[in-house]
């Protein structure tokens, strides 16, 4: 039996979700009334923190796998902020709290402050459409 590659690590797969809740942060923040977009965006973005969350463990399991237990700890704490979050922005979004939505993203915004973005990105509107597939489950 042959072993399974995936091309796209884990922290590769961080990287793309970061900039895209970067880029999702920017235009959130830049938008003066709450519409349709606005659910979108912060939709996304709490669908994005999940996907970090979820990742977390991946990474780390080679690590565990090893013995490095200190090592795999320190990076759970790192990245623990992303599932509690997530779950704030989806919670906030239920309730259709955007006050609460604009102090997590705040804090997402905080986070994420040393991201380097490239001038020429090439993740388009990947939020379209986000706040029907949170909504739906």
């Amino acid at each position: 039996m042959s072993r399974i590659i995936t091309p796209e690590s884990a922290a590769r797969e961080r990287t793309q979700y970061q900039r895209a809740i970067i880029l999702a942060l920017r235009e959130l923040m830049g938008q003066s009334k709450i519409d349709q977009s606005s659910y979108d965006l912060a939709a996304f973005i709490a669908i994005m923190l999940d996907a970090i969350d979820a990742s977390i463990d991946q990474s780390v399991s080679a690590w565990e796998k090893r013995g490095y237990w200190i090592k795999a700890d320190r990076f759970r704490q790192e990245w623990l902020w992303t599932g509690s979050l997530g779950q704030r922005i989806h919670v906030a979004l239920a309730n259709n709290n955007w006050d609460e939505v604009r102090a997590v993203v705040a804090q997402v915004f905080i986070k994420l402050a040393k991201v380097k973005m490239p001038m020429r990105h090439k993740l388009g509107t990947p939020w379209v459409g986000a706040w029907e597939r949170l909504s739906k489950g």
